[in-house]
């Protein structure tokens, strides 16, 4: 049996935490900095789907292709294109130009998510899926945990330039370390290369692969409204101070990270998708409890339970995502279906939150949320009524 590379996946973790990172000081202050050049309210809606349209269009395509080519030129080349775009954020003079470079950023979100996370499945060893896993999404809700708060101290007291330059710095530092760590492209173990690329409708196609992505889109729509809704039906409806939103709305994330470790050491003792079922339910829990709060304290609790529940699920879906990956010899495309999923679930959540407030009331954007998570977590059992299929002998 295989052993981890904790060489590459330390590069690996650290790559994408610093992406990740860089995103988080960045994102946050785009509305701000928008609204410095005259922009809309549409025009700063533009700019936030532009990066989710050449995200969710390039997914699959990139996390297919790092099958055939390898997952070290995509990887550079996505590290690389965050360091352009933070500096292109500086020089930018108006609105147009900043949402063409959100669009080119989520080209360059697209190279390198489903492909670190399909690197990290090809070294994963045989039974320690769920432990590499967790261990692995750590870097990315400490990246999503940590990059606001350094965003706002740093826009603050430097200005917002500085901002952007930070997260140009934390990309180049990634890409060479990306770059004289990680071996070359012909020492990668994808065994994938000697086969057709599998597309998306191919993959979806898989009985197993369409449970997963049904369950996390769902997961992810529900992230979209609360991180879209809740800062809002806490202000209109409680008055909390910003300090206490920020609080809100970073604890689901912060929990979910904290727990995904431990948890992937449990996917690989026991049946993960009684593990995912478990973590959905109580996913489902907290969003549709956000109707009945009543306060800073019931928020927290619901916002609790729900980050409870995605780090309950997530490292044992990802370990049957690294399952399926192996067994079709597919994993970048996997992982891409994986991302897309997450990409599709943010943006319709947010749309159908949106619609829920404007026609019937804001706290009804969470209980519409439960009902969501409760069709995924559905979903997920209908299509994984089977064993779980036995990874094939590593050699």
């Amino acid at each position: 049996m295989k052993k981890l590379d904790k060489k590459i996946f330390g590069t690996l973790f650290f790559s994408i935490f610093v992406a990740v990172t860089g995103i988080g000081i960045v994102v946050p202050l785009l509305p701000l900095y928008a609204s410095s050049l005259g922009a809309s309210g549409l025009y700063i809606g533009l700019l936030f789907g532009a990066f989710s349209l050449s995200r969710t269009f390039f997914l699959p395509y990139f996390g297919r292709m790092s099958d055939i080519r390898g997952r070290k030129p995509y990887i550079l080349a996505g590290l690389f294109t965050y360091t352009l775009v933070s500096f292109a954020f500086i020089m930018s003079n108006d609105i147009v130009s900043l949402i063409s470079i959100r669009f080119v950023q989520g080209i360059a979100s697209a190279m390198l998510m489903p492909v670190i996370q399909a690197y990290v499945g090809d070294i994963s060893p045989g039974g320690s899926e769920g432990a590499v896993m967790g261990l692995f999404n750590m870097s990315i809700f400490m990246g999503l945990s940590i990059g606001p708060l350094l965003g706002g101290v740093i826009s603050e007291r430097f200005g917002l330039h500085l901002a952007f330059a930070s997260m140009g710095f934390l990309s180049l530092t990634g890409f060479f370390l990306t770059l004289f760590r990680l071996p070359p492209v012909r020492f990668e173990h994808i065994s994938s290369r000697k086969n057709k690329p599998v597309t998306w409708k191919l993959g979806l196609s898989n009985k197993d692969i369409a449970g997963l992505f049904i369950y996390r889109f769902a997961y992810a729509a529900s992230i979209g409204i609360i991180w879209g809704f809740l800062p809002v039906f806490a202000d209109s409806e409680f008055s909390l101070s910003g300090s206490s939103i920020g609080i809100l709305v970073m604890l689901g994330v912060f929990i979910s990270g904290l727990v995904q470790p431990p948890m992937g050491l449990l996917a690989d003792r026991f049946n993960k998708k009684l593990i995912i079922v478990v973590g959905g339910l109580i996913a489902a829990a907290g969003i549709y409890s956000f109707e009945w709060a009543d306060g800073f304290w019931s928020l927290f609790i619901s916002n609790l339970l729900f980050g409870l529940g995605g780090g309950i699920s997530t490292p044992a879906l990802m370990a049957l995502a690294v399952l399926k990956g192996n067994q079709i010899m597919a994993m970048g495309s996997v992982m891409g279906l994986m991302v897309l999923a997450h990409s599709l679930g943010m943006l319709a959540g947010s749309l159908m939150g949106g619609l829920m407030m404007d026609i019937f009331q804001l706290s009804r954007a969470f209980s519409f949320g439960g009902f969501i998570m409760m069709l995924g977590v559905g979903f997920l059992s209908i299509c994984l009524n089977g064993e779980e299929e036995p990874l094939p002998k590593q050699v």
